[in-house]
């Protein structure tokens, strides 16, 4: 039981606000086991009295009595019912939000380590879980124990000899439930971990689902599918077995305490100590009373499996952001654009080497640097130190003169506004696509954003022009439309800092070119840090660096580097390099 003391402990705190709805919840648990134990003794008195000597006067009294009993149990559990349903769900929309805000912050390999359909699996089944552990487990755990109070107490206020007789086979129900919660457990962690590969296989299959048709996978993918299922259907199978044998041995336990009583009652009664309706009441005592008992049992059984959740769970809650915000953030600033990289290196977690090292550069508002090299040189990592998805584990990165540690990270995103090299698009709206670069701009600039990323025209002509709902991989865009919007979303963001990874990777020529004039605009007085392989944008960079192993092997203009003939030359010789580019007349050839 270490395991649920640790996990109840670490989540327990999230119940706070809440606590006094527990606390009301728990009163009306209590007075509807009153109420229940009241109907009892009056059925008694009714048989005793009413039944038994066959008189109806007898009947007005317990009857209305009992009624006023059974109403008020029937509001005061529907009221802690309802508070129950209510504090548990506000419980998993609290404890679901806080896991979700934390996964938000984790750092990109944490995503490469763990397969999302997994990940939505603990933001879901896991969540519902502890909620099962710490606010209904809670509110079970009061109720049984008040119910077996109260009954087993008017059990021995009936007749303590005959109640204490039948209490003696009640240990063997937590027992039992101690015996059989090893094996539901190691089916619960099975049974989940199967059911995120199964969200998994799903989530990756329909994907890619161009590739499986394309190459007739099918088959292997209906494979994969029923593998992770036939996992699931093992563990479930296990794990219910296990619950039913344990079940059954409690409904054979509770037959034969009930025998018990009826045998010895009506030996009782024989002798003439013990009238009929004390009897029934006693045997009805012993029937309400072993249920809660076997509740217990059963609670532990669940919390046992819900601590399986709970370890899924707080493997994500104790992975570590790779970057926090600094304990004094400098104030903010008007951001001019000046980033500067001072001997900086980083190595990702679990690297045998330094994906960048020793890196120092320097790019200022207005100019454009072209970042270039092989692949798997570490041209994007520069874009993740820049917006500070990790920090270098030497050296030091600025903007504007500050160390980017110093500055807090929604200040810093907000000034450098990247460009992945995979165009993201939301499931929305294109309005909510463009609008999420700055939330809450107008529609007014919503349109000059997509007028000056060339996009307005094909929006418009949509049938329901920026309420088109589009979504990642859709077919009704093509990839330099869905590039072009999400250059406008780049442009409504305005910073003055702008990365750009790869912005025509996955373009064929013509939809590259296309692309080419609303990137012209939205680096036109910006910092433009442009990782790319595509080098006829070369002649219009102010400078050019090749990065080779994760160090700085050659920097300067483009001519400057084509007459050293050294790594650019190589990697621009293919190339076809206009000599017109960009067109931007400010750009001039300078070192680094």
């Amino acid at each position: 039981m270490r395991e649920v003391r640790e996990a109840f402990a670490r989540f327990w705190p999230l119940t706070r606000g809440d606590r006094k709805w527990l606390v009301v919840i728990i009163g009306c648990v209590v007075v509807a086991a009153l109420a229940e134990t009241a109907s009892i003794l009056l059925f008694a008195q009714l048989t005793d009295h009413a039944l038994k000597a066959g008189s109806l006067a007898a009947f007005w009294g317990p009857a209305g009595a009992w009624l006023g009993v059974a109403v008020l149990g029937a509001l005061v559990g529907y009221l802690g019912n309802s508070l129950a349903v209510w504090t548990a769900e506000r419980f998993v929309l609290r404890l679901r939000a806080g896991v979700f805000r934390h996964v938000q912050e984790l750092p990109p390999h944490f995503f490469q380590k763990h397969r999302q359909g997994d990940l939505v699996e603990r933001l879901t089944g896991d969540v519902e879980a502890i909620e099962q552990m710490v606010v209904s487990g809670v509110v079970g755990t009061v109720s049984a124990a008040f119910s077996t109070l109260f009954y087993a107490a008017a059990a021995l206020w009936l007749r303590w000899d005959l109640a204490l007789a039948t209490f003696v086979l009640a240990p063997l129900f937590l027992v039992a439930a101690r015996r059989f919660s090893g094996r539901i457990k190691t089916a619960s962690q099975e049974e989940r971990a199967a059911d995120g590969a199964i969200t998994s296989v799903v989530e990756e299959s329909l994907g890619n689902v161009v590739l499986t048709q394309a190459y007739n996978r099918r088959r292997a993918e209906e494979k994969r599918l029923d593998r992770e299922a036939r996992a699931w259907m093992r563990a479930s199978v296990r794990g219910a077995r296990a619950s039913e044998m344990y079940e059954q041995f409690v409904e054979v336990v509770e037959t034969v305490c009930v025998l018990a009583v009826i045998g010895l009652g009506a030996w009782e009664i024989s002798q003439g100590r013990m009238s009929l309706g004390r009897l029934l009441a006693f045997a009805a005592f012993l029937g309400y009373l072993y249920p809660p008992i076997r509740n217990l049992g059963q609670l532990g059984l669940t919390l046992t499996a819900a601590t399986a959740g709970a370890e899924r769970l707080q493997e994500i809650l104790d992975a570590e952001p790779a970057v926090s915000d600094p304990a004094r953030p400098v104030p903010e600033w008007p951001v001019r654009g000046w980033v500067g990289f001072h001997g900086a290196s980083f190595r990702y977690p679990g690297a045998q080497r330094d994906s960048l090292h020793e890196v120092t550069f320097t790019a200022g508002p207005g100019e454009l640097v072209i970042v270039t090299g092989p692949s798997g040189a570490g041209k994007s990592t520069l874009s993740k130190l820049l917006t500070r998805f990790y920090d270098p584990t030497a050296g030091v990165i600025c903007l504007d003169g500050v160390p980017l540690t110093d500055v807090p990270l929604e200040f810093l995103r907000e000034n450098v506004a990247l460009l992945p090299q995979e165009t993201l698009i939301l499931h929305g709206t294109i309005r909510e696509n463009i609008e999420c670069g700055r939330p809450g701009a107008t529609d007014s600039e919503i349109e000059r954003a997509a007028r000056d990323a060339v996009a307005h025209d094909f929006i418009s002509a949509l049938p329901d022009g920026y309420d088109t709902e589009i979504a990642p991989g859709t077919a009704m865009l093509s990839g330099g439309q869905l590039q072009r919007i999400a250059i406008a979303r780049a442009m409504l963001r305005g910073a003055p800092v702008l990365v750009l990874d790869e912005p025509t990777a996955g373009l064929d020529s013509v939809a590259a070119r296309r692309v080419v004039q609303p990137l012209r605009r939205l680096m036109a007085g910006r910092t433009t840090i442009m990782i790319t392989h595509d080098l006829s944008l070369a002649p219009d960079a102010d400078r050019i660096l090749v990065v080779d192993g994760g160090r700085l092997v050659e920097a300067g203009t483009h001519d400057e580097l084509m007459a050293y003939a050294g790594a650019y030359a190589r990697l621009a010789t293919p190339t076809a390099i206009p000599t017109a580019g960009l067109g931007l007349d400010h750009l001039a050839a300078r070192s680094v």
